[in-house]
């Protein structure tokens, strides 16, 4: 398996939250997978956050057969991402960049913290948007991708403490919580996860001891 170093970044902890102007998007509860494109020849890599396949026939054969569970991925990348962003990309001046990475989460109804069924149809939502300046920030990433299948979002607004709270009561009807996103370019960019209660609660009964490693 071809190792990488994380191609996402860790995202803190809602003990770490700044008291500032922010969008909260939906967090899915799948398998974060990003793809990678050059403009001479397209889309060219794509993997999970730890390793990386040429996105061509063998590639795609060699990522299925590591990641069992994940074989629709491709496919749906295909469909839904590939020839629009493509085209942004080409046409689009702010996205002038030698390479630029995007990133999906892959999950069905009944995902649970990275394991899904294999009966269920899944999909591919996108989430964030990397070039060679950083990350792309959430306004912006509104704005410029709104018409493809984004993350959901859920707030607009200051990130408080009553934010954080209504979070974990479960006003927002999330299944596992929000990313929190601010900053208005590439270099004050910060991010911030919060999990509700009744997903704390899934991870105890599903991990016991353990289920702090999947927490925040």
């Amino acid at each position: 398996m071809p190792r990488i170093q994380l191609a996402y970044p860790k995202i803190l902890g809602s003990k770490n939250y700044p008291s500032s102007r922010c969008i909260a998007f939906d967090k899915y509860d799948g398998t974060n997978l990003h793809w990678v494109w050059e403009v001479e020849l397209g889309w060219y890599g794509f993997g999970t956050r730890r390793d990386r396949f040429d996105l061509d026939e063998r590639g795609i054969a060699e990522f299925n057969a590591a990641h069992p569970g994940l074989e629709e991925a491709s496919n749906l990348f295909q469909k839904l991402f590939a020839t629009p962003l493509d085209k942004l990309f080409r046409e689009n001046p702010a996205y002038n960049s030698p390479e630029i990475t995007v990133f999906t989460e892959f999950f069905g109804a009944n995902s649970f913290a990275g394991m899904h069924k294999p009966e269920e149809s899944k999909q591919l939502i996108l989430f964030d948007v990397e070039t060679n300046r950083g990350m792309i920030p959430p306004e912006q990433f509104v704005q410029d991708f709104s018409n493809l299948v984004i993350a959901r979002v859920v707030y607009r607004g200051k990130l408080t403490g009553q934010f954080v709270e209504d979070v974990r009561a479960g006003k927002y009807g999330l299944a596992e919580g929000v990313v929190c996103k601010g900053g208005s370019n590439p270099a004050d960019l910060w991010m911030v996860k919060i999990k509700t209660n009744a997903y704390m609660k899934k991870l105890q009964q599903a991990f016991q001891d353990d289920w702090e490693n999947y927490w925040e």
